[in-house]
């Protein structure tokens, strides 16, 4: 296609935001260190010989906090990661994973369809303890190709200005195992969700994670903000993401936006 013709499609475009925004007192999950601002150059500070100066400030954050994306590394189970690679012998502090990392998943343009979970319940926000079945998910007779990026919209975005309410200890709607496996039956790319956990919570064993990520090769994005796809009624739509490319790296945060 040439350039004039993807560009002149992209501008007919609408482009919803996906992402949750970062803040001081962010929620994040207890595992994962939290998200750190300072602003450590104000106007002024320095003032060069033409009256110009400059603000500029540092960030300091989990690649797990915010929205995010998980490489396939971030979970092993039985010492084991994706593929029967052995955790112990690819990981070390100062360099982080060798095999299935971050950087090496690709920027991310694929069909993505909406499960509006939350909608179907007709309720702002699923409870909880709202554990999501294969039956919800089938119900939303949705059609999920392979390959596609499948999003979970349990309501709890709404909670993000409130952190205490957001983790709620770790307790949060989402699917359970059965609805992990009639989702990579589907051979799909990846599942996210705008929970932090994505899958039901408290789940002592993560049995969902262990599924998608090491038993399947199916990433998991958390903490995504469905709202203003939901309020479109929109089902499916182009999803655009891309990684940051951290060597070794378990997750990144991501910007994604649906394109409709």
């Amino acid at each position: 296609m040439p350039v004039s013709d993807l560009l002149s499609a992209l501008q007919n475009c609408r482009a919803v935001d996906l992402a949750q925004p970062y803040y001081t007192g962010a929620p994040h999950h207890p595992s994962h260190p939290a998200y750190l601002y300072s602003l450590n150059k104000k106007h002024g500070d320095y003032i060069n010989p033409g009256g110009a100066s400059s603000a500029a400030d540092a960030i300091a954050l989990g690649t797990h906090v915010g929205t995010h994306i998980d490489a396939l590394c971030h979970f092993s189970c039985c010492g084991m990661l994706h593929g029967g690679v052995e955790a112990a012998k690819v990981q070390s502090y100062a360099g982080g994973l060798e095999h299935h990392t971050i950087d090496h998943v690709a920027p991310i343009f694929r069909r993505g369809v909406l499960l509006d979970i939350a909608r179907q319940q007709g309720v702002e926000v699923l409870p909880k303890d709202f554990a999501i079945t294969a039956e919800h998910l089938e119900a939303e007779g949705a059609d999920i190709r392979e390959g596609d990026v499948v999003l979970i919209r349990t309501g709890w975005a709404k909670y993000w200005d409130d952190a205490a309410r957001f983790i709620a200890q770790v307790q949060s709607p989402g699917p359970n195992l059965d609805a992990a496996k009639w989702l990579s039956a589907k051979k799909i790319f990846a599942a996210g969700s705008d929970t932090a956990p994505f899958e039901f919570a408290p789940s002592p064993e993560m049995s969902v994670h262990v599924h998608l990520l090491v038993e399947i090769g199916i990433h998991i994005i958390e903490c995504l903000n469905m709202e203003e796809l939901s309020a479109m009624g929109a089902k499916e739509f182009v999803f655009a993401a891309s990684p940051l490319k951290i060597r070794g790296g378990t997750g990144s945060p991501i910007r994604p936006v649906a394109l409709l």
